[in-house]
């Protein structure tokens, strides 16, 4: 069977908008499977039923009527289309995934999504893709389309704006049956904020040369965690993972927090990491009247009109480093730990804004205590940007990918 793009939608109150969309697939020469994910009766079933949808998800259509409780009904449906979509990937039956709707579609159609690899197009046309999106898109390349109004029939606005949502599905999958010409290399993870960007820039460069690609993640709570995610897909041979701040922003209740398993997934799955202590002498929030009361006799730092950063204090640095210690102590691939003593950013330098001896001897202190003795630990008196840090950080993943029985041959896996 041929793959195709499936559209995921509520058809009993969604009909006409999403026939009109598969319509315009259709026209464009590509096969389509509806999903049908509405509570009630339509005059469209779809190719997937409601019946089916809701028995993935747990229930069935006749208790969610039954019970008549919309939120339930969602979650149902939702885990119903997660499921379903997920099954038709593993059996290569799809081809791109489409979805709209107000926040109940668009939770529906981005759960389906989520269980989608990295690199199949993914599109939702919603009413609330001007807002914060991240609750959808999670660290998943999912492309949201603003609506601009309602989802509720086809007139000459709407009409123009689903036109485009389809094209541009369609054109992504198009251009996917393009044979890419580029050489494949390994590929290694990298985290970078403003802060350590001249480590992560040499260190990049360096691995390059030695014939990888290198991934930089922003280090924003939604990074870390899509680097973590594309760790445990098998999209990464090895990571830098220089710059862990989003542990201070998650400690501390930061506006960059990420998941709760940050700097877990390389030593789960056996990929080789070298990682370091950038920037976790800051917490990040947003401008100035959104920092919390209770820290108000901290120090701060304006990085840009829209960034408020707040230092780290003695007792959050030990905190820290005994949880950079805990994290890393449950790996199972070759890890090191590069420590630059010298400061872990460009503000915790000798007469900057966060300058922070004893800040650092705490974080300092909180690993070397909690460390176990089959993480390598490697000490350096040069602040983190030192290019001397870069090349240290560097040689030390290419000797682990190195040494690895298989791993490198010729510049390649």
């Amino acid at each position: 069977m041929s793959k195709r793009i499936v559209l995921v939608g509520s058809l009993d109150t969604k009909e006409k908008e999403f026939l009109y969309v598969k319509e315009l697939i259709v026209e464009s020469g590509m096969e389509t499977l509806l999903i049908n994910t509405g509570i009630y009766e339509s005059s469209t079933p779809g190719d997937i039923v409601n019946e089916e949808v809701a028995i993935a998800g747990g229930s069935t259509i006749h208790e969610l009527r039954e019970k008549n409780d919309r939120g339930y009904a969602v979650a149902v449906m939702t885990n119903g289309a997660a499921s379903i979509v997920k099954r038709l990937v593993e059996e290569d039956q799809v081809a791109a995934v489409f979805g709209m709707g107000g926040t109940a579609g668009t939770t529906v159609g981005a759960a389906a999504m989520r269980s989608v690899p990295v690199g199949v197009p993914k599109l939702i046309v919603s009413t609330v893709a001007s807002g914060n999106t991240r609750p959808y898109v999670g660290e998943k390349d999912i492309m949201m389309m603003y609506s601009i109004v309602d989802i509720a029939g086809i007139n000459s606005l709407s009409a123009k704006i689903l036109r485009n949502a389809a094209n541009a599905l369609c054109g992504m999958v198009k251009g996917n049956s393009i044979s890419e010409v580029n050489e494949e290399k390994p590929m290694i993870a990298a985290t970078m904020f403003g802060v350590t960007t001249p480590c992560v820039n040499q260190t990049r460069e360096i691995l390059e040369k030695n014939g990888f690609d290198v991934l930089v993640f922003h280090a924003t709570g939604a990074g870390g965690d899509a680097m973590e995610n594309l760790i445990n897909d098998g999209f990464i041979q090895g990571v830098v993972d220089i710059t862990t701040t989003e542990l201070a922003d998650g400690l501390v209740g930061g506006i960059f927090c990420s998941s709760e398993n940050r700097l877990e997934a390389a030593g789960a799955q056996g990929i080789p990491q070298v990682v370091s202590v950038g920037a976790l002498d800051m917490v990040n929030f947003g401008p100035p009247e959104t920092v919390p009361a209770k820290f108000k006799d901290r120090k701060f730092y304006q990085h840009n009109p829209t960034t408020t950063l707040m230092r780290t204090t003695v007792e959050e640095n030990l905190t820290l480093g005994e949880t950079i210690a805990r994290k890393l102590n449950k790996s199972t691939s070759p890890t090191v730990l590069v420590f630059p003593k010298g400061g872990v950013s460009l503000l915790d330098r000798p007469d900057q804004p966060f300058e922070g001896i004893d800040e650092r001897q705490s974080l300092y202190k909180g690993i070397k205590e909690n460390l176990e003795s089959h993480i390598t630990f490697v000490e350096m008196d040069e602040d983190i940007n030192h290019p001397s840090v870069a090349q240290i950080i560097a040689d030390q993943l290419l000797e682990v990918l190195n040494t690895r029985i298989g791993v490198i041959k010729n510049g390649a896996f």
